[in-house]
């Protein structure tokens, strides 16, 4: 249960990165580029730790996915940045196969 603590962890961190990222406004803003730097070095840490039990391809395919959907929602939360019903169903279809790879495939560690 542990590694998939690590792993929403490394979620969280490389979510919140990669947001400050936009905040940052290509590095010209300290507090956003800070956020970003210790963002990906929190996801990193937490991935690799993850990475000790969770099969690569599912552990990256889980972070990316989700982290895809994490920064879509953020983008329209915080920086009203438009998702249109493709976007959602798109999102709903990458949020379909997290949980199949999860939940349900023999490759993920449960």
């Amino acid at each position: 249960m542990l590694n998939w603590i690590f792993l929403a962890l490394a979620i969280v961190g490389e979510v919140v990165a990669t947001s400050s990222l936009k905040a940052s406004e290509g590095f010209t803003r300290l507090a956003p580029s800070l956020a970003a730097i210790i963002g990906y070095g929190v996801a990193f840490y937490f991935l690799a730790l993850a990475l000790r039990t969770i099969p690569i391809g599912t552990a990256y395919a889980i972070w990316a996915g989700l982290g895809i959907v994490l920064v879509a929602a953020a983008g329209w939360l915080v920086f009203a940045q438009k998702l249109d019903a493709w976007a959602v169903l798109g999102m709903g279809l990458i949020v379909s196969g997290v949980l199949v790879l999860s939940v349900l495939s023999k490759s993920a560690v449960h």
